[in-house]
């Protein structure tokens, strides 16, 4: 994909104590639970846990843990740093 290509990933696709910054999103089902939980366009994130099995993952977003299913990480774009 052309986004790739721009720096950005998916943030399932980010690995365990790294930073990112939050793009935009891929779902618009998830778009305005995920801004209420803090997770908006611009904000740092970093991912800090992923389960065993890959599901869930646990980020630290504006100031407190979120954990997310990896389906709802996988419609988030992020730019790593």
């Amino acid at each position: 994909m052309l986004l790739y290509f721009c720096g950005m990933k998916k943030l399932s696709a980010v690995k365990v104590g790294k930073r990112a910054k939050i793009i935009s999103f891929e779902n618009d089902d998830f778009f305005l639970k995920l801004m209420e939980m803090g997770c908006v366009p611009g904000e740092t994130i970093k991912v800090e846990q992923v389960a065993p099995l890959g599901d869930p993952i646990s980020i630290s977003v504006a100031g407190y843990v979120l954990s997310l299913r990896l389906n709802e990480a996988d419609s988030i774009w992020v730019e790593e740093f």
